[in-house]
């Protein structure tokens, strides 16, 4: 089994992370990171480097797309190369995924044309612009299209899959082997739940 993770400059690293911790541990998967052209690509901050082995025409049929998300996703928006690649992988993958933004870039290639969908709370109705139906849920799934919201959101997310591309049995060990048991000193990680000063303090310092 073959999951693609696209990644690029000014990526956000958990996004594309956190969903390869868990599905790298899938009995007979293997995850690879691509790119439009191989090598590293620079999270936002410019502090953390993720190294692409492939270049996106080396795999253009994976069985599982997970698309990240990051401030560099809204010149992919505009990259014919990558939309293109997306919707021709689309066409034969068994899952087409996204963790944040990256929502924005399926939306940008049409996958998401008629969907509910979910993405970052910051950016979640530019996916209405895109003929998708925004929604707050964490993760929402329609036939094989499956959208995460916010960074975290992917580790929930990529378990899920999990469990679809082997069985509950194998998702939840899994997840007790990557010890995901959240339980955060702060009960701020929603915009529900976070009050108004958080939420422009998120805003104002490029948090999301």
């Amino acid at each position: 089994m073959r999951i693609a993770i696209p990644i690029f400059d000014q990526l956000t690293a958990l996004d594309a992370i956190g969903p390869y911790e868990v599905l790298s541990r899938l009995p007979e998967a293997t995850v690879h990171f691509i790119a439009v052209e191989p090598g590293p690509k620079r999270s936002e901050n410019g502090m953390l480097a993720v190294t692409a082995d492939l270049a996106l025409a080396e795999l253009t049929d994976p069985e599982v797309i997970v698309f990240p998300g990051g401030f560099g996703t809204r010149a992919l928006m505009r990259d014919e190369a990558v939309l293109a690649w997306l919707r021709r992988a689309h066409e034969t993958s068994t899952w087409t995924t996204s963790v944040c933004s990256g929502a924005l870039v399926l939306a940008a290639a049409g996958i998401l044309d008629g969907l509910r969908a979910t993405t970052h709370w910051m950016v979640l109705e530019m996916l209405r612009e895109y003929g998708a139906t925004p929604t707050e849920e964490r993760v929402v799934e329609h036939g094989k299209v499956i959208t995460a919201a916010g960074v975290s959101a992917g580790i929930d997310m990529a378990l899920l899959l999990a469990a679809k591309l082997a069985d509950e049995d194998i998702a939840r060990a899994i997840q007790l082997g990557i010890e995901y048991d959240p339980q955060p000193p702060f009960d701020s990680g929603s915009v529900a739940k976070a009050g108004p000063e958080t939420v422009e303090l998120v805003k104002s310092l490029r948090l999301g």
